[in-house]
């Protein structure tokens, strides 16, 4: 990588004519190796600071993740329609829409985030109804490791559950209402996200599934800086 950058500054040095200019040559490249060192140095902190907290995603029993920038996650309106129409969730959930931002909003808060993970989960479940128990539980692990991403520095950290908010056996249908708000969460598709161009970039498997006799793949997302 130092070869390369000196081949271009060489470039650099040339293409402008500048070889005969030996004082401004030493200040640009003084300003150039300055910019070089201080990228190096935020790479090694970021991948420093990526393995300190890969090290709670373990500790937690997540092992299938990936890290993403969360300015490339996808959100799309017809992700709203599809809440709106056809799923029993719409105005029954806190969490759910309308209980949530404007799609316009969730962009915004989507690339005001540099840094995120997604985590996935596989299931088989036999019946649909089985699938509520098995989500609460993973819903309720992925809350304290939010709150330990949090404690360790990470201020802006924020889950969006893989799953319905299914912290309360009796849902509110708004959100001032909500008998839980310290613990509930959205999900990507009531944040607008389009989950199934947003994991297939990352090489996840995702598919609309015929039947209960398929594995499930469902994603939650950890946005942290």
């Amino acid at each position: 990588m130092y070869q390369l950058f000196l081949r271009i500054l060489r470039w650099f040095v040339l293409a402008l004519g500048l070889q005969r200019h030996s004082v401004w040559i030493t200040i640009l490249v003084f300003v150039l190796m300055q910019l070089f060192i201080f990228n190096i140095v935020i790479g090694i902190k970021k991948m420093n600071h990526q393995k300190q907290l890969e090290k709670l995603f373990l500790k937690h029993g997540f092992e299938d993740f990936k890290w993403l920038n969360p300015k490339n996650i996808v959100v799309s309106q017809w992700v709203r329609v599809k809440c709106m129409f056809g799923c029993k969730e719409y105005g029954n959930n806190a969490c759910c829409p309308p209980n949530a931002l404007s799609i316009d909003e969730c962009k915004n808060f989507f690339n005001e985030y540099d840094n995120g993970v997604v985590l996935h989960f596989a299931k088989k479940v036999e019946k649909p109804e089985d699938r509520h128990e098995w989500s609460r539980n993973i819903n309720e692990r992925l809350l304290g490791l939010e709150r330990e991403v949090f404690l360790a520095g990470n201020p802006k950290t924020f889950l969006l559950f893989m799953d319905s908010c299914n912290v309360c056996d009796d849902c509110a249908s708004e959100r001032v209402a909500c008998k839980n708000k310290i613990s509930a969460r959205p999900t990507p598709e009531a944040m607008g996200m389009d989950v199934f161009s947003t994991v297939t970039q990352l090489g996840y498997p995702i598919k609309v599934l015929q039947d209960y006799s398929e594995t499930m793949n469902r994603y939650a997302f950890l946005l942290i800086s």
